[in-house]
């Protein structure tokens, strides 16, 4: 037959107070205590007995029951040490030869103990058999027997020696002598032996199982609770049925005797006995003949009874034996959640039930059933053992209650943590949350209470010995540490315990208090790894996460976390928990709140570092930078990137900090490429301006904040700052970049007081980075509240589909950060002086004078590139007016030729242009006088274009210097009422032009008739006065001028003789132009084609007017001088008829036929005779640059008095070359004598009696005589 022996092996001894339960409970004490030493002489034996007996002194209290049997295991340390046999003088110490097979030899040795065992339950039977053994049984509801020492021996033991031996001493070993524990060998062990004897494996107890042995007890007492400690016995023994016997035996008396925590007991054992016999069958054992069906309802039965039991029991005046029998209630009621528990957890009654039950350990055993403890499995098991997970919770919350409170602490704490596992193992989270809030609570008061009293054991005096490693108790601190709180253990591993149960109860909550993580603080300021999408989007996750858990509640928790992690103490986890319950609850808390933990936080911290605590904390309120900036470069620092070619097109009149000029309005290249990195230069000082929130009510301290950068080197110093409560706060972070290249502007570096480092990176807010973001949003708004799950799943489905969403877009999403372009170093200019006196230029209407700027180069790179470039206030409205496109080709024209041909400002782009480090180059500007002028600036454009890079050759890079101007203009003279005359008025023959005549003629300086009279009308209405000169510059022609005085407020008409001019066609056919390069405006007028041929020979002749008559004026008695502009006046029809030279010069003369000569002329008159035949004479000169055919229309008036010879209309006068003249002849006849007007028309082959342009016209006056 095969024996089975299950072996407990506590860790701790029961505590002192739990001795009055020796007798009720045997099994929650000792049976045996094993000592383990190493030895090599047996001299030490004796200071190992005397230290093993010492050690057994102080856990168990002197004279009580337990343990039973006292061994000590000596092993030899060496092979060739001499023989250690300690005899009869160290009871209880065995030598444990160094042999091959000790294994064999240490279970031999098990199970003499286990003999010794039982023989020490029939020694303690005997004495309970006794009268005044039982009477100690009864006496009190917890009896505790003396030491068995002072009980008289039984009076059997009397009658001879085949009877019982006697009652041996409580630390004294059992009688080897006894046949029943016979063991030869075992006091001469040799080094060569391997058993100690064939002691049987299960020894009898030395007491019969029939009741004729109780004859001897007395009747005084009832016997019940001694059947009761019989059954006990026999059940640790092995023996079930005598076992139950006996209880069945007590429990008949019990029902007839007041006694319910003995009945009580009975029943769990009863219960037990069921339990095993049932194992026994099912793992083929058999042992035992008992037959058990469906064991477990009436094993349940058998412990409701009993808890049933425990509750009627009279509660005892004695606080100590309460706190036992809550203890005995406590244990009854885990007893029964284990049973049921455990058939449920196993899918019902069966092998693995058993071994669910039978695992011994500080937590129920959990099956594999429950390794998957989702919803559905547990629901599965309560559908498959019809035991439901509120049933056995029902039966866990009977303890739960007023019986805990009469509990020890170390008994509540055991109890408390079987009552979390169960609801753990049952899915119930949230009551294994409360519970383990209750544990926590206790182990705060320990250790409170470990603080102010000793809660150790008082060691004795010996000192240990290298062989017995169990004096590890520590002594009692003096009362001169004081008040504050010293660890005395080194070990961390129970702080950490807690701080884990602490970090699981608010989990369970709703409340993560690792969201602020706990590391070594490394200084580290890295930023190469590519940035996380799911870092970047933590925060927005956050925000919009359907909050969960029970706000109240939630505040609590995390109180009692900061308070329990205060009393270990652990100053970081303070700081960890406290700043974690800010950043998760901060919705919820109140601000009395948030300033205490913050408060918390930061005194934590303080004090780890000064205790020299490595452990640092994460940056914890979220993310603190909203935006990230580069600060405005000054003007005169900023970079601008320009072609290489721009620097050959030195009569470029635009300024070249636009750039070259476009020919479109609007160019969709040109506005994509516009949008490139900023320019900076290397080594310059760069400002970053950032924005950082504060949404907390207390200011928000930063030891560092520093850019998070990569790319090229960039040198920097973080700063440290507070933000105040509530807003939003700028700060400026500096730096330079001492590479050239592309700096990239990741994000901060941001780090509070005592934590650590962390980066937050800040993408441009770019379209796709806007959609990203709305996009997730959408997700998880649309996820919240969508989907109801039980107990705490509610948050599971939220955070599996953000992450999904997450990675799906983090495949192919990629930042776009804040970039910076660095450039090679630049040289820098400022101006160190100027005439200009406080910047205010005050000129005349279309004065010219000059203005100089010092520039001095102070930087150690020359300059050999300098263009300058203006602005005023007129450029402005000028082309806000272009833009619109309202002007008509006149005003169009007229606007272009003010902004580019008369601007406010220019300069001689041949002065020298190389400025040498620490050098000064005085500048020489133009300007101009333009009414209507406020102010302009002045932007001188340098770089030194070597360069450093042969690749970027076809670009380079210049800086600019700004001057503004206020200018004041004052309008002092006006001009109007232009006209062009014929000159002279009447028609002109060379050959009768008198002395007179030609004498002014001269004076004018003209010599012919293709002369016209311009005049112009100009106001002074300035308090000055000046001369003005009109000044004619014709090609071809001597120069005139004519110069008048205009006193103030006076007008003067000035007169000047131009001579006239003829436009070639092909200069007459374009259209008006455009000044600038916009591109081509269909024009919105509706002029026919007449009328637009009209509109631009005025424009053409006017244009020509201007360059042949030009005005000018100077202050009288001083040296202002300028220019007077003619382009306000228009040009009209008459005057271009005035100033248009004919296509042809024709001259008419009257010869008489008979005398062939010239009729007498005067005074620009013929003076021909009537009735009298003339010739008319017409000389055809053709003035145009080509040939052309040309005929003549002649005209008398009056027609009617003269006679002609042939027709006088459409005769051909032929094919002339340019510069080419002909003569044609004809005859007249005045009939009568009076005034007569003749006509000539010549016009160009093909040309139309209404095209003025391809005619020219002359006349003559004949006064014929009568004779």
């Amino acid at each position: 037959m095969t024996l089975e022996v299950i072996f407990t092996f506590p860790t701790h001894p029961p505590p002192r107070s739990h001795s009055p339960l020796s007798l009720l409970r045997p099994s929650q004490f000792p049976l045996a205590v094993i000592g383990v030493a190493s030895c090599a002489q047996i001299d030490s034996l004796n200071s190992l007995y005397s230290q093993f007996d010492a050690s057994l002194g102080d856990i168990f209290p002197p004279g009580g029951v337990y343990p039973l049997v006292k061994n000590c295991f000596v092993f030899e340390e060496t092979e060739g040490t001499e023989n250690l046999d300690p005899g009869e003088t160290f009871p209880g110490l065995i030598v444990v030869p160094r042999i091959m097979n000790r294994k064999l030899h240490i279970g031999t040795l098990l199970g003499v103990i286990c003999s010794q065992i039982l023989a020490e339950f029939g020694v303690l039977i005997r004495t309970l058999e006794n009268p005044l053994g039982n009477e100690y049984l009864n006496a009190t509801l917890m009896p505790v027997l003396p030491p068995l020492s002072e009980l008289p021996p039984p009076l059997d033991s009397l009658s001879g020696p085949d009877q019982a031996p006697k009652f041996p001493s409580h630390n004294s070993q059992p009688d080897v002598s006894r046949p029943s524990f016979t063991l030869s060998a075992a006091p001469n062990l040799k080094r060569n032996a391997s058993s100690t004897g064939n002691g049987p494996h299960q020894p009898p107890l030395g007491i019969q199982a029939q009741k004729k042995r109780l004859s001897t007890i007395g009747v005084s007492s009832s016997h019940g609770r001694l059947y009761k400690v019989l059954g006990d016995f026999f059940l640790m023994a092995g023996r079930t049925e005598d076992a139950m016997v006996w209880y069945t035996e007590a429990v008949q008396l019990f029902k007839n005797s007041h006694d319910p925590l003995w009945y009580a007991c009975t029943l769990e054992g009863m219960a037990t006995v069921a339990i095993i016999d049932a194992w026994a069958i099912g793992q083929g054992l058999h042992n035992s003949s008992s037959t058990v069906k469906e064991p477990w309802t009436d094993v349940s039965d058998k412990l409701q009874q009993a808890i049933n039991l425990y509750l009627r029991t009279p509660a005892p005046d004695n606080e100590q034996i309460h706190a036992l029998l809550a203890f005995l209630y406590c244990g009854c009621v885990l007893r029964q959640t284990s049973l049921l528990f455990a058939i449920w957890s196993s899918k019902g009654w069966g092998p693995l039930a058993f071994t669910t039950m039978l695992r011994s350990a500080t937590k129920p055993y959990v099956p594999p059933t429950l390794e998957d403890g989702n919803w559905v499995n547990l629901e599965r098991l309560s559908a498959i053992t019809g035991i439901s997970r509120s049933s056995i919770s029902a039966v866990l919350t009977q303890m739960h209650g007023p019986w805990l409170l009469h509990l020890g602490q170390r008994e509540r704490i055991s109890i408390l943590t079987s009552m979390a596992t169960f609801y753990a193992s049952l899915g119930y989270q949230r009551k294994e949350a409360y519970i383990l809030r209750e544990v926590l609570g206790c182990l705060l008061d320990l250790l409170v209470c470990g603080r102010e009293e000793d809660g150790y054991s008082q060691p004795s005096g010996i000192p240990p010995t290298a062989g017995l490693g169990i004096h590890n108790l520590h002594p009692v601190p003096s009362a001169s540490w004081g008040a504050v709180g010293v660890r005395v253990s080194e070990s961390p591993s129970g702080n950490e315990s807690i701080l884990r149960l602490l970090k699981y109860v608010c989990k369970v909550l709703g409340i993560n208090l690792d969201v602020v993580g706990l590391a070594q603080d490394t200084l580290k300021r890295t930023s190469e790894l590519p940035p996380s999408l799911n870092d970047y989007d933590e925060d927005i996750v956050q925000e919009l996460c359907e909050p969960s858990g029970w706000p109240e509640l939630q505040v609590g928790v995390v109180r009692e976390a900061v308070a329990v992690a205060e009393a270990l103490p652990d100053f970081p986890t303070v700081a960890q928990f406290a700043l974690s319950s800010l950043k998760m609850l901060q919705s919820v808390l109140s601000p009395g709140d948030q300033y205490h933990l913050y408060s918390t936080a930061t005194r934590a911290l303080i004090t780890a570092h000064r205790r020299g605590d490595a452990r640092a904390v994460e940056y914890w309120s979220g993310r603190p930078i909203v935006s990230i900036s580069i600060a405005p470069l000054p003007a005169i620092r900023i970079p601008l990137e320009k072609p290489r070619s721009i620097q050959h097109k030195a009569n470029d009149l635009k300024p070249l900090i636009k750039g070259i000029a476009d020919p479109f309005l609007y160019n969709p290249r040109k506005a994509v490429a516009g949008k490139g990195n900023t320019l900076v230069v290397q080594n310059d000082v760069l400002e970053f301006v950032i924005t950082l929130q504060n949404p907390y009510i207390f200011d928000l301290e930063l030891q560092e904040l520093s850019l998070s950068t990569s790319g090229v080197s960039f040198k920097s110093k973080p700063v440290q700052l507070v933000i105040p409560a509530g807003t939003l706060h700028q700060v400026v972070l500096s730096g330079q970049a001492t590479e050239t290249g592309t700096l990239t502007i990741r994000g901060c570096f941001v780090q509070a007081p005592g934590g650590i480092a962390r980066e937050y990176i800040l993408p441009l807010y770019t379209t796709e980075e806007e959609e990203r973001l709305a996009r997730k949003r959408r997700t998880i708004t649309s996820e919240n509240g969508r989907s109801k799950y039980p107990g705490l799943e509610g948050c599971r489905p939220q955070k599996r589909s953000s992450t999904t969403t997450t990675e799906s877009s983090a495949g192919t999403f990629t930042f776009r950060f804040l970039e910076c372009k660095v450039v090679p170093d630049q040289p820098l200019l400022r101006i160190r002086r100027s005439s200009v006196t406080h910047g205010a230029l005050m000129l005349y209407d279309g004065e010219k004078s000059t203005i100089r700027i010092t520039l001095e180069n102070v930087s150690p790179i020359a300059v050999d590139f300098l263009h300058c470039a203006f602005e005023d206030s007129t450029i402005v409205p000028a082309q806000k007016a272009l833009a619109e496109g309202n002007l008509s080709v006149f005003e169009t024209y007229e606007t272009e030729n003010s902004l580019i041909n008369n601007p406010v400002f220019s300069w001689d782009q041949e002065e020298v242009k190389v400025i040498a480090h620490n050098q000064n180059f005085t500048l020489t500007l133009g300007c101009f006088g333009k009414v209507g002028c406020t102010n302009g600036t002045i932007h001188i454009s340098y770089a030194h274009t070597h360069d450093p890079q042969p690749q970027d050759s076809d670009i380079f890079y210049l800086r600019q210097v700004s001057y503004p101007l206020t200018v004041t203009v004052y309008h002092m003279l006006e001009c109007s009422k232009m006209d062009i005359l014929h000159f002279p008025s009447y028609g002109t023959s060379p050959s009768g032009t008198d002395n007179t005549t030609k004498d002014r003629f001269s004076t004018l300086r003209i010599d012919d008739d293709d002369w016209c009279l311009f005049s112009l009308e100009v106001r002074n209405t300035y308090g000055a006065p000046f001369d003005v000169t009109l000044e004619r510059t014709q090609d071809g022609e001597a120069t005139a001028s004519s110069t008048t005085t205009i006193p103030p407020g006076s007008v003067s008409r000035l007169v000047m003789t131009i001579k006239k001019i003829l436009i070639d066609e092909a200069l007459l056919s374009k259209p008006i132009p455009t000044l600038s390069d916009r591109q081509f405006v269909v024009a919105q007028s509706s002029l026919s084609h007449r009328e637009e041929q009209a509109q631009r020979e005025l424009f053409w002749y006017r244009e020509e007017l201007f360059k042949c008559v030009r005005g000018r004026w100077r202050e009288t008695g001083g040296a202002r001088s300028g220019v007077l502009s003619f382009r306000a006046q228009r040009m009209t029809l008459p005057m271009l008829e005035a100033f248009r030279k004919e296509i042809a010069h024709i001259t008419l003369t009257l010869c008489s036929i008979h005398e062939l000569s010239e009729v007498p002329y005067r005074a620009a008159q013929f003076y021909p005779q009537a009735n009298e035949f003339v010739q008319l004479t017409m000389k055809v000169t053709n003035l145009t640059s080509s040939s052309v055919v040309f005929t003549v229309d002649l005209e008398t008036t009056p027609l009617e008095y003269v006679l002609h010879e042939g027709v006088l209309t459409d005769l051909p006068i032929g094919h002339l070359q340019s510069g080419e003249s002909r003569e044609i002849a004809t005859s007249l006849c005045f009939l009568t004598a009076g005034h007569f007007e003749i006509s000539a028309q010549v016009r160009g082959f093909g040309a139309s009696e209404t095209d003025n342009r391809r005619m020219a016209r002359t006349y003559i006056t004949a006064v014929v005589g009568s004779g």
